[in-house]
């Protein structure tokens, strides 16, 4: 029986974990490759150390100064030495490497792992998992005549308010039957990456599919129920008009508001918004019997403090006037607010041939799906059938899986 991400509450996560933290017999732990040393493979190194089930074995990037950074990153942790790879073949193939963990450019990601996945071992590869329905849908294929498993980087749903917010949802039946849904996130522009490839959609498969993956995917959970209908509208506003790299203008929205209609008659809303000064992120589920909302309100000041909230506006809940959640510290520190911690701990499971629900490529092709489709819906300023734009992408059976 596959064991689901909201069984437990954040506090029970905490409880679990806190006592263990990196101690793992040597002997027992996986060995991990890291391709793509950048901003999220970094994390990922923080990470598996501090879990303590894996250790990095071997670094590869063809950019020489981002894999010294990761070097050095790993060397504040571990003692180790690490191999540092001078091409993707022989990285893959090492029979030293248990499990493979793409941490590269969005663009990159398919080519990647038609590469990693002749070693016939475990893949990880971060959200989204492609640039475009086409590959996404060719890693899923992929996956399903895989000999092992591919898990994809949608780390969010493991945060703590949207454990606790699934916990009490879908758990607990707080609020009965799901009506609607409603999401935001309000945060600062896209940082610097290699090539500035993020300030591109041809790069980066655009705004809402490169950071908004995360989000549909949520509602999709969520929801339980295809998505039947996508309306959006959005743009740019303030970020990077006059940006140009190498010749190039940026292209890449920095706002949008997503309607999404299902098939259970369950409605759903998103807002981005990508020139606020702080990072807020809100989740509002209204059921039959009230209201729930979990937030997380976080700074690029490492001075000031996350503040992670649940509030279930039920009769009698003990939260009806709200409560602060979160993970112990060194958790929350380590990356996404804890969630990329949790998220290592499902890879190592699934190593372990346990049934969790860590992201699959299905789950991370059905987000892409909803956020492609409000692109579009932009561009043409109009209501996107999800059937129609699934089967003009020549993904129409992942509707009915």
């Amino acid at each position: 029986m596959v064991k689901r991400f909201y069984e437990e509450t954040s506090a029970d996560r905490s409880a679990r974990v806190e006592k263990q933290l990196g101690y793992q017999e040597p002997e027992k732990a996986h060995n991990l490759l890291i391709i793509g040393s950048g901003l999220i493979g970094r994390e990922h190194i923080r990470v598996a150390n501090l879990l303590g089930a894996g250790r990095i074995h071997g670094i590869y990037d063809t950019n020489q100064q981002s894999m010294d950074r990761a070097e050095a990153e790993l060397l504040k942790h571990s003692n180790e030495k690490v191999v540092r790879y001078t091409s993707l073949h022989s990285a893959c193939a090492d029979p030293a490497i248990d499990v493979i963990l793409i941490c590269t450019p969005n663009y990159t990601h398919y080519q990647i792992l038609s590469e990693a996945i002749k070693s016939g071992k475990p893949i990880f590869v971060e959200k989204p998992m492609a640039t475009s329905l086409t590959d996404g849908a060719e890693i899923l294929r992929l996956s399903d005549n895989y000999s092992t498993f591919i898990q994809v980087g949608m780390q969010y749903r493991y945060k703590a308010q949207y454990v606790d917010a699934f916990h009490e949802v879908k758990s607990l039946n707080s609020l009965g039957r799901v009506k609607t849904i409603s999401m935001s996130e309000y945060r600062p522009p896209f940082l610097d990456k290699v090539e500035q490839w993020n300030k591109f959609n041809e790069y980066s498969g655009g705004t809402l599919v490169e950071k908004c993956c995360h989000y549909f995917d949520l509602i999709n959970l969520m929801a339980e129920a295809p998505p039947r209908d996508v309306f959006a509208s959005g743009g740019r506003a303030v970020n990077f008009l006059d940006f140009e790299y190498k010749g190039r203008k940026s292209d890449i929205d920095d706002h949008g508001f997503v309607i999404i209609n299902y098939c259970n008659g369950i409605r759903a809303n998103f807002t981005l918004n990508m020139f606020a000064n702080e990072f807020y992120e809100e989740l509002v589920v209204t059921g039959e019997k009230g209201r729930l909302v979990a937030s997380e309100k976080a700074s690029a000041d490492k001075d000031r403090q996350t503040k992670t909230s649940i509030m279930v506006e039920v009769n009698g809940h003990q939260h009806y006037e709200g409560a602060e959640i979160g993970y112990p510290a060194s958790i929350e520190r380590s990356g996404h607010h804890g969630a990329t911690f949790f998220e290592h701990e499902a890879l190592m499971d699934q190593l372990q041939q346990k049934k969790v629900d860590a992201a699959s490529p299905r789950q991370g092709l059905l987000a892409m799906l909803v956020a492609s489709a409000a692109q579009r819906s932009i561009l043409e300023n109009s209501v996107i059938s999800i059937a129609e734009h699934a089967k003009r992408n020549g993904i129409e059976a992942i509707l009915h899986q």
